[in-house]
């Protein structure tokens, strides 16, 4: 079997945008031009990774390879399969025509855009998913999916609410009740569709209009209420056809106004100590349990990842077992692979922006 690998990051605002012929905004354009390489760190040998551009994808790869070995050491390097790169332009017919056996697409995640720039680019509809999958997995990544399973999740020493809104009067109502609340649009990208309320600084009316047009365009907005966030991570887990969920590892992350800003480097003992000095390890591994017999994602096959972060309770900290679900590959899911084989080597995996967009790897 020989995968072909699509980095599509602009997928989250495409599912948003629910069109077929949609264009990314230059920020995530540039991230998949700059970027679209990435897959070769999860790929197998003879895979085919879509690029731009494969001259300055190659150069990247080069360099970002240079990077893996220097700071995580020759042994991860030697984890990463060679894998061929190709064009969107010429790749999938010519790529197609020359592999043997059966052949499967795999994609940062799916959506009815990026659908059709493959059938445009000569990729046979027979090897994708249909159109009735499609909106099953845009529905399922409707933010009403993360609250009904954080709802499932409860535990004496979880937190988390979620509400569907529809109306001005219930927004209203939700921050009388808890006094800060945060504003969620159903389907948004890394730190967009966000707007906080404050009964004494920001009242529902400064956000009214954007609450307004939001439901019109997407039938509703999700409020929660604002918790003092200590720490953020995640769980990576990849649904199996049947219905099998397997857990994949943790993620570490930081985020900046609600946009993805790094990942840890290290191995799982690592992590799971560093979450350990927060709340018992054990809650972890229960909510881990509790995800993989509870979620149900009908015909999805693929990665995803549940978001959570330890906050400040009345009591101490407590857990937020899920802040959102994220129906694709994650960055969380790249760190994983990077993963290091010495619990001495802990490292920050970061996507730095200057004139174009890098891979670095730092020093914690």
């Amino acid at each position: 079997m020989t995968t072909l690998h699509v980095f599509n990051p602009e997928h989250d605002i495409a599912l948003a945008s629910h069109l077929a012929n949609f264009t990314a905004p230059h920020a995530g354009r540039q991230l998949r031009a700059d970027l679209g390489f990435l897959p070769a760190l999860w790929a197998e040998e003879g895979d085919v990774v879509l690029v731009d551009n494969v001259e300055y994808a190659e150069k990247e790869w080069r360099n970002v390879c240079r990077r893996i070995s220097r700071s995580l050491g020759p042994s991860v390097l030697s984890r990463l399969a060679p894998v061929r790169l190709g064009t969107y332009s010429s790749a999938p017919r010519e790529v197609l025509a020359t592999l043997k056996g059966e052949v499967v697409i795999s994609v940062w995640g799916w959506d009815k855009a990026l659908k059709a720039s493959l059938i445009r680019n000569g990729v046979p509809a027979t090897l994708l998913p249909s159109d009735e999958l499609l909106e099953q997995i845009r529905q399922l990544s409707h933010r009403r999916t993360a609250a009904s399973l954080l709802s499932q999740l409860q535990t004496p020493y979880t937190v988390g609410e979620a509400f569907e809104c529809r109306e001005s009067s219930e927004v209203q109502a939700l921050l009388e009740k808890y006094g800060q609340v945060v504003m969620k649009a159903p389907w948004s990208s890394s730190g967009r569709g966000l707007r906080f309320l404050s009964m004494d600084r920001t009242p529902f009316e400064m956000q009214e209009r954007w609450f307004g047009n939001l439901v019109e365009r997407q039938g509703s907005v999700m409020v929660e209420p604002l918790y003092h966030k200590v720490k953020d991570f995640g769980m990576e887990f990849f649904a199996e056809p049947e219905g099998k969920i397997l857990y994949k590892g943790l993620s570490l992350f930081h985020t900046l106004n609600g946009a993805y800003v790094g990942n840890i480097l290290a191995t799982e003992r690592v992590k799971r100590d560093m979450i350990n000095y927060y709340i018992p390890i054990g809650w972890i591994d229960d909510i881990q349990q509790k995800i993989m017999s509870c979620v149900k994602l009908t015909d999805y096959v693929g990665p995803f990842g549940v978001d959570m972060m330890i906050v400040n309770g009345a009591d101490g900290f407590m857990l937020h077992p899920c802040v959102e679900i994220n129906l694709r590959r994650t960055m969380g899911h790249v760190a994983l692979s990077l993963t290091p084989d010495d619990d001495e080597v802990v490292r920050v995996m970061r996507i730095e922006m200057t004139d174009c967009y890098k891979l670095k790897i730092n020093k914690l």
